[in-house]
């Protein structure tokens, strides 16, 4: 093999390497655990490769990669591959795995049956295994049977894998439920770190200082129950809230299930305001329980299919619960891990704190840093309110 140049260029998730030739690119490498250890794997698979720098197409399929690891919806079909000494199958499934686009995925057997070779899903993954053009090649994106996450070769093995799928908001089946009471994210923390980590040095260092990530979700019993005390508990003190929250609870002594919409649209005033709600607060129960009962309000298990925004203006309609109280809600309550409150007071202090800005930061600021924690900005702002109350002790 002669006459390849090679580069390592920066990405969301570390320096990564990109190999080229006369005929386009060669191979591309995931970063390993040290710079040095990426350097020397490059070089164990391209021995007679030289550092040089990229001709213009090759920058070109740098920014794609890279814009795909920042989240980014990046089609890099476009980039010319060297597939010249590949064995023929193999090539064929590479062909067929560039036609999946980010966010989606495929299993080994459909890839084998689109080749029509349906009996042949265990030879597929074995070319995928040899893939030498990480990304480009996407065989982060394909699963195994039944949604499994499957095998990956590249360094961190099924991490790295589930976490290329969560940069690009694809789903498998390996990922805890959200709404079954269990506490568990819907991702993984480790991988969150890991790339906030890689992502943002400033960051990285608050993340040394707070330690584990340790953000607990609150259960819930239904999506009325929920919001109902995300109403009573605004613009009070916790202890305050939990009591007044009990005292409207203790109204009905008969039911099981937690509050539901009947019960408030049957009880008084009187005894609503009895129990400590202000009127504005009293207003706000009685919106949600008449948008609960007419079907305006999704269930839980409906909010699934619901992307962050769209489940911003479902609950949003409510009266009295504005865009801090549903993301709040998509944090606390779904484990969404895609969240960044930007008006919150406590984000852009600590924000102010990580990265020792005398003033509060513009939302403008706070958005366009925030775009390199993507997606794990949720994960990002639990660290951002811990050095706040840091900085208080």
């Amino acid at each position: 093999m002669t006459g390849h140049g090679f580069t390592l260029f920066e990405t969301a998730i570390g320096r990564c390497g990109i190999v080229w030739g006369g005929h386009g690119v060669v191979g591309v490498q995931l970063p390993e655990a040290r710079e040095l250890e990426t350097h020397a794997r490059l070089l164990r698979r391209f021995p007679d490769a030289r550092e040089a720098q990229p001709p213009p197409a090759v920058r070109r399929a740098q920014g794609g990669i890279a814009a795909l690891l920042r989240g980014e919806t990046r089609d890099l079909s476009a980039i010319t591959l060297d597939m010249e000494r590949l064995p023929p199958f193999h090539r064929r499934v590479y062909e067929v795995a560039r036609t999946i686009p980010p966010g989606a995925t495929l299993s080994y057997g459909d890839i084998a049956t689109r080749l029509g070779a349906s009996g042949s899903a265990r030879a597929v993954g074995q070319a995928l295994g040899r893939n030498p053009f990480a990304l480009v090649v996407p065989c982060h994106r394909v699963l195994a049977a039944g949604g499994k996450i499957g095998g990956f070769s590249a360094n961190g093995g099924v991490t790295t894998k589930r976490r290329l799928l969560a940069i690009e908001g694809a789903q498998t089946n390996e990922q805890p439920g959200l709404f079954d009471g269990d506490g568990a994210f819907g991702f993984d923390p480790s991988v969150a770190v890991a790339h906030l980590r890689a992502s943002d040095a400033a960051l990285a260092r608050v993340i040394d200082t707070v330690g584990p990530f340790r953000m607990e979700l609150k259960k819930t019993s239904s999506l009325f129950v929920a919001l109902a005390e995300a109403i009573v508990y605004q613009q009070l003190s916790g202890k305050a809230a939990a009591t007044i929250f009990g005292r409207v609870c203790a109204l009905f002594p008969r039911a099981r299930a937690g509050l539901t919409a009947e019960q408030i649209l049957r009880v008084s005033d009187g005894k609503l305001r009895g129990a400590g709600l202000s009127r504005a607060k009293l207003l706000a129960l009685r919106d949600l329980a008449r948008l609960a009962k007419s079907g305006e309000i999704p269930t839980l298990a409906a909010l699934q299919g619901l992307d962050d925004e769209a489940i911003v203006e479902h609950l949003t309609a409510v009266r009295g619960i504005g865009r801090w109280t549903a993301e709040m809600f998509l944090m606390f309550r779904l484990g969404r891990p895609d969240v960044l409150p930007v008006d919150d007071y406590g984000i852009r202090k600590g924000f102010a704190i990580a990265f020792k800005k005398r003033e509060l930061p513009e939302r403008n600021d706070l958005e366009k840093r925030g775009a390199r924690w993507k997606p794990y900005r949720t994960v990002a702002s639990w660290y951002l309110w811990r050095a706040v109350e840091l900085a208080k002790r």
